[in-house]
């Protein structure tokens, strides 16, 4: 038992400030057992949206299946708009100008040069990380007050870099950079809620940098609950006009 215990790998324990010369196989396993495990989630969501000119509030009801579909409808004072997103399809519809689109996240890409997926939106939503730390090899960069991952490759058309907090090991910021450009996307985890055991942010800040103008939407999470049952209910209504993004 001795011989057993002596060459087993110490766990790494919660600390007020990072702790040098961890290894990052142990650092990854501490951090990947914080996520959120849910199968259903539901929260009303005051959203704050910044063009670099003005400032715009709305709420957002946000639904989401683990795995399967996130859905949001927006709200000033009443419904204006709803998105439906699947693994496989992103759907929206606005009442103001009674258009609609359906389709996949190929145009998200198409904006930012980069290749997210379904997964990739539900895990900013949820405070994980848009890339899998267990695939890859990565190593640390020096910090007084997270732990500071990013890959060693320095190959990549958008270069991530996340931040975690060592009290908790709980993700802080995500920052990507565009290859060549000034272009930016920047993820900050402001502050985290326990609910029902589960470990999920209450304020998100992102910001996307063009490289001349920087954009900014803010979301607090209010009012979040577990349900075992919950509703999609989305239906574009007829004589919409489909768009193109």
């Amino acid at each position: 038992m001795i011989f057993v215990t002596a060459c087993k790998s110490p766990a790494i324990l919660p600390s007020k400030t990072p702790i040098k010369d961890r290894p990052i196989k142990e650092l990854t396993k501490a951090i990947s057992k914080n996520g959120a495990d849910f199968k259903k989630f539901r929260s009303r969501v005051k959203t704050t949206y910044y063009d670099g000119k003005r400032s715009q509030q709305l709420i957002i009801n946000l639904r989401m299946e683990k795995d399967k579909s996130i859905w949001m409808s927006a709200n000033i004072l009443v419904p204006i708009a709803k998105i439906l997103i699947t693994p496989k399809k992103v759907s929206f519809y606005e009442k103001f100008q009674k258009t609609f689109f359906e389709g996949d996240i190929t145009f998200i890409n198409d904006q930012f040069n980069t290749n997210f997926d379904f997964k990739d939106i539900q895990n900013l939503l949820i405070g994980l990380p848009l890339a899998d730390l267990n695939r890859g090899k990565w190593e640390t960069i020096s910090h007084p007050k997270y732990y500071i991952l990013t890959p060693k490759s320095g190959k990549m058309q958008l270069r991530p870099t996340f931040f975690y907090d060592p009290n908790d090991f709980s993700l802080r910021e995500q920052r990507f950079l565009v290859a060549g450009t000034m272009q930016s996307l920047t993820i900050k985890y402001i502050d985290y809620q326990r609910l029902e055991g589960e470990f999920l942010p209450r304020e998100i800040e992102i910001s996307l940098f063009d490289g001349s103008e920087l954009k900014r939407i803010t979301l607090e999470y209010t009012r979040v609950d577990f349900p075992d049952r919950i509703s999609l209910p989305f239906q574009i209504p007829q004589g919409y006009k489909s768009i193109e993004l």
